[in-house]
């Protein structure tokens, strides 16, 4: 058992908010957290046939004198959801249910009726790195925020192993490249066969496995329909909506671009990332001994394994963050741009190389400056040894300063 920084926060929803609805991709440890957060509560899982035919032939009846239960892979009964909504609004008590769901409960577009302040949701993601080291939440965010040097941080050598085994609990636990394999082999295969066509009518089934193959060699790059809608012989239109419906179960995310009305030369496509860089490797067909003699094709998988670090420390920082990426016209970039509530901002790039060098800064003085006051710091993030200034509020920092053993300053 793997700790779950987020356990604190489903414990704090339940104490004031009738639903807690715990979503993020299957397989990521969204039932053992209901578990073990839920105490005595009684059990559904809708992946048994008989509790889903129930839930879906009466939602009303399956609900009845029930109450503090959990409601798992609640998507395959979406009805239910206006079920517990009649319910809530009938008794508002705090903690009544909790709900598991491997789709966003929230755009699945047979869920008509608003849950505001009914429900609130607690994304999972698949386990961080630093919950894998099991050695308290890291806080780089905070830190980078309040301008530390991340001078503890030091290469680690076990890097490429990470980013290609991803978080996903029972990959991990293979013992070797082939098994874990295999595993990423059956979960795409089921949420091709199965996740998908459970929230939406798909036209083409048959494309959906070749579409998640074909995102995940598009992995980190902007998105463009036209091309993925020629390289699947589907229109543009279709192409997006399927790349929705991936999104909406978790297996990528859309990075938006930084906005900013003074600068009218700014790049607006957004970035797609896997959540999970395992699954995107296995898709990819990338493994470690591909990767010994060129990290040519690392530096993508680099990318989406850092944004996702972040992402899920954010849930459990200080401060609130969001996310974005930044380009212009002239080429200028920086793979992730971090925003806090008071507008600052800090900008991270993501190399994959041991060296960093002057020019490595390139984007991020471009963001610097196009940010102006707001700009509270950069950090190119590198496969190196050590931490080191580039120049006031920009420095080269070791990966590892992402889940090394760290507090925020108060």
């Amino acid at each position: 058992m793997f700790p779950r920084y987020a356990s604190d926060h489903a414990k704090a929803i339940l104490t004031d908010t009738p639903v807690l609805g715990i979503v993020g991709p299957r397989q990521a440890g969204k039932t053992t957290l209901a578990n073990s957060i839920g105490g005595d509560r009684d059990y559904f899982n809708l992946d048994e046939p008989g509790l889903r035919a129930a839930a879906l032939d009466d939602p009303v009846g399956f609900l009845r004198d029930r109450d503090g239960i959990i409601i798992d892979e609640i998507q395959r009964a979406p009805n239910l959801m206006l079920a517990i909504k009649a319910s809530v609004d009938a008794d508002r008590r705090p903690g009544r249910f909790i709900v598991t769901g491997s789709a966003n409960l929230l755009t699945l577009r047979t869920i008509q009726d608003s849950l505001a302040g009914r429900i609130e949701l607690l994304p999972l993601m698949p386990l961080s790195q630093d919950e894998l080291a099991a050695n308290g939440p890291a806080h780089f965010l905070d830190l980078l925020f309040a301008g530390d040097g991340f001078l503890h941080a030091k290469r680690d050598s076990q890097l490429v192993a990470r980013v290609l085994t991803g978080g996903f609990p029972d990959a991990i636990a293979r013992r070797s490249a082939a098994r874990r394999d295999d595993w990423f082999a059956a979960y795409a295969s089921a949420i091709a066969e199965r996740d998908i066509p459970d929230i939406a009518n798909i036209e083409r089934p048959a494309t959906l496995p070749r579409l998640l193959q074909l995102v995940a060699a598009l992995n980190g790059q902007l998105v463009n329909g036209n091309d993925l809608g020629s390289r699947l012989g589907i229109d543009r239109k279709t192409a997006l909506r399927y790349l929705d419906l991936i999104e909406q179960t978790y297996v990528v995310r859309s990075l938006p671009a930084w906005s900013n009305n003074a600068v009218k030369r700014l790049i607006k496509a957004p970035k797609l990332h896997f959540v999970d860089t395992g699954l995107a490797a296995h898709l990819a067909n990338i493994t470690a001994e591909k990767l010994t003699p060129e990290k040519g094709s690392f530096g993508m998988l680099l990318e989406s394994f850092v944004l996702g670090e972040l992402e899920k420390q954010s849930r459990w920082s200080k401060g609130r963050y969001t996310f974005s990426h930044f380009r212009d016209k002239d080429g200028a970039e920086v793979d992730i741009v971090v925003e806090d509530q008071a507008g600052r901002v800090a900008g991270i790039e993501i190399k994959a190389a041991a060296t960093v060098g002057r020019k490595d800064f390139t984007g991020l003085a471009r963001l610097m400056a196009v940010a102006g006051g707001r700009f509270a710091g950069g950090a190119v993030l590198y496969d190196g040894e050590h931490s080191l200034a580039f120049g006031e509020g920009r420095r080269a920092v070791p990966i590892s300063a992402l889940w090394s053993p760290s507090h925020p300053q108060d």
